[in-house]
C-alpha cells in the first residue's frame, strides 16, 4: 500500500466501513453470521483475489485483534445483566474452564493423527480453537427469542473462556520453546492470571463506575470516551502486572453495567457502535491476513473438514455434557449449547501467537484454524435459531429496542430521567399512575406500550411490559428506586 496516496487510503477505509455496515443487513436476511461476510470482504480486498491490498503482518493483526476483543468483551459485559447470569454462573464458569480443557484435549488427539504432528503441537492447536468466541456468540444470539437461561449461559461462557484459551495457547508455545519448564510454574502462572484478572476486574470496575457517576464533564459524549478509556486501562494494567486482562475487562464491564450510571444510554449506545466498528475492522484485517490460494488445497480441505467435524460433533458435545453434569440443564438444552459453541475471531487471533513465536508449521496451524472458524460460523452460526426452534427452546419474543427516546442525566438541571419496565410479575401492573406512590418532584413523562407512545395521566392504567420514563429530581432518585424496587432498568 506504500504507493497509495493518503486520500486513496482514506477512500478505502470509507468503502470497507460502508460495506461492513451494509453487510450486516445482508447477513440478517441471508441468515449468515456477519463475521463471515467481513472476513470475505478482507479476502476479496487481499492480494490473492483483487490484488488491491497486500497484508501479511501478523503482529499488526494480533494487536488489532486484541484491541478489538477488549472493546467487544467490554460491550458484552455492559449488556450482561447480573440477575440473568447469577442462576447460571456455576454452569458457565465450568464450561469456560473445564469445558475448554476437554475441547482442547479432544481436538488435540484428533490433530495428532490427522496432521501428523507432535503432541505439544497438537495440544497447541487444540488450545487455539478451545474457546467459543464472544463476538460471534453475542452477535448471533442478539435479538433471538431463545430461552434466557441458555443465552445467559452461552454469553457468560464466551465472555470468560477466552482467558483460558489464551493461557493454554501461551503455555504450550512456551512448552515447545522450553521443554524443561515445570508444571508447578505453569500452575502458578494460571492461578496468578485468573486471580489477578478477577481481582482487578471487580476492583477497577467498582472504581470506574464510581468515577463515572461522580465526575462532572462538560459534554455527555465524554462519559462514553471515559468508559472506553477505563476498558483499555483495565486490560493493560492487569496484563502488565501478570493477570488476565480479558477476564478483568469482562468482569469490570459487568460491574459497571449493573450499576446505575450517569448518561448510561449514551455510554451503552457508544459501545454498541464501537464494538461493531471493531468487529468489522478485526474480521476484515484477519481476512486480509489469509491467502485463499493456500486454503484451496485438497490436503488442507479434507484435514480441516475432519477437524471441524470432530470439534463440532465430538469435542464440543463432550465438553458440554461433562461440564454441566451437576447443573440443571435438560438433554435438549445441552444439545443446543453444544451446537451453539461458535468459533470466531479469538481462535484466529490466537493462531497468530505461534507465527510470532516462530513455531514450526505455524502457517499450517493458522490456515487450519481459519478453515475451522469458517466452517463453524457457516454451519452453526446460520442454523442456531432453527436448532432452538427444532428443540423447542424458544422463549418469549424479544421486544424491539427503542431508539427514538434517549435517556439523559441532566447535571445542570439537577434532574434525572429513569427507565422502568413493568414486568410480568410486577405489582404495578393494572394500577393507576396516581396510585403508584412516587415521591414529590417526580413525574412519569412517557409510557412506551407495544412500540407506541402513550402520554400518561393520573388515570392511566399500567400494563405488563410497559416501559416508563420517569423524570425526577436528583435528590429523589434513591426514593424512586425504593418505590420501584429492583425492576428499575439499568
Amino acid at each position: 500500500m506504500e504507493h497509495f496516496t493518503t486520500d486513496f487510503i482514506v477512500l478505502l477505509i470509507g468503502i470497507f466501513l460502508l460495506s461492513g455496515v451494509l453487510m450486516t443487513k445482508l447477513s440478517a436476511r441471508a441468515g449468515v453470521p456477519a463475521l463471515i461476510l467481513f472476513m470475505f470482504l478482507g479476502m476479496v480486498l487481499g492480494s490473492d483475489i483483487s490484488g488491491l491490498i497486500y497484508f501479511s503482518n501478523a503482529k499488526i493483526a494480533q494487536m488489532v485483534g486484541v484491541f478489538a476483543l477488549i472493546i467487544i468483551l467490554f460491550e458484552g459485559g455492559l449488556q450482561t445483566q447480573w440477575k440473568h447470569v447469577r442462576p447460571v454462573l456455576g454452569g458457565s464458569t465450568v464450561l469456560a474452564t473445564v469445558g475448554v480443557l476437554i475441547t482442547t484435549s479432544v481436538v488435540a488427539i484428533a490433530a495428532y493423527y490427522v496432521l501428523d504432528i507432535g503432541w505439544l503441537e497438537a495440544f497447541l492447536l487444540g488450545s487455539i480453537v478451545g474457546s467459543t468466541d464472544a463476538a460471534a456468540v453475542f452477535s448471533v444470539l442478539s435479538g433471538q427469542n431463545i430461552k434466557q437461561k441458555l443465552t445467559s449461559t452461552l454469553e457468560a461462557e464466551s465472555g470468560t473462556n477466552d482467558p483460558m484459551a489464551m493461557f493454554l495457547t501461551i503455555v504450550f508455545i512456551e512448552w515447545i520453546l522450553m521443554p524443561d519448564i515445570s508444571a508447578w510454574s505453569l500452575a502458578g502462572m494460571f492461578l496468578m492470571q485468573m486471580g489477578l484478572g478477577a481481582l482487578f476486574g471487580f476492583g477497577l470496575g467498582y472504581i470506574a463506575s464510581k468515577t463515572m457517576n461522580k465526575i462532572k464533564l462538560d459534554a455527555s459524549g465524554l462519559y462514553a470516551v471515559l468508559s472506553a478509556g477505563f476498558a483499555i486501562f483495565i486490560y493493560s494494567l492487569t496484563a502488565v502486572l501478570g493477570g488476565s486482562g480479558l477476564l478483568a475487562v469482562y468482569i469490570a464491564a459487568m460491574i459497571i453495567g449493573n450499576r446505575e450510571l450517569t448518561h448510561s444510554h449514551s455510554i451503552f449506545s457508544f459501545h454498541e457502535g464501537f464494538a461493531w466498528l471493531m468487529q468489522i475492522t478485526m474480521f476484515v484485517i484477519l481476512g486480509l491476513l489469509v491467502f485463499p490460494s493456500e486454503l484451496a488445497q485438497w490436503d488442507l480441505i479434507w484435514k480441516g473438514l475432519v477437524l471441524s467435524f470432530i470439534l463440532i460433533a465430538v469435542a464440543r458435545p463432550i465438553a458440554v455434557f461433562v461440564s454441566t453434569i451437576f447443573f440443571p440443564y435438560t438433554t435438549k438444552e445441552k444439545w443446543f449449547m453444544s451446537w451453539a459453541g461458535l468459533r470466531g475471531a479469538v481462535p484466529i487471533v490466537l493462531a497468530t501467537f505461534p507465527m510470532l513465536a516462530g513455531i514450526e508449521n505455524s502457517t499450517l496451524y493458522f490456515n487450519v484454524v481459519f478453515f475451522i472458524v469458517l466452517s463453524s460460523a457457516l454451519l452453526q452460526g446460520s442454523t442456531i435459531p432453527y436448532v432452538a426452534k427444532l428443540l423447542g427452546l424458544n422463549g418469549p419474543p424479544v421486544p424491539k429496542r427503542i431508539h427514538t427516546l434517549e435517556l439523559v442525566s441532566m447535571d445542570r438541571a439537577n434532574a434525572e430521567m429513569l427507565e422502568f419496565e413493568v414486568s410480568e410479575l410486577s405489582p404495578f401492573a393494572g394500577q393507576l399512575v396516581q396510585t403508584i406512590g412516587l415521591p414529590e418532584k417526580t413525574v412519569i413523562s412517557a409510557i412506551i406500550r407495544q412500540g407506541n407512545l402513550v402520554m400518561p395521566t393520573g388515570g392511566t392504567k399500567l400494563q405488563k411490559q410497559d416501559i416508563l420514563y420517569i423524570l425526577t429530581a436528583k435528590e429523589q432518585v434513591a426514593n424512586v428506586k425504593l418505590v420501584l424496587g429492583e425492576e428499575l432498568m439499568k
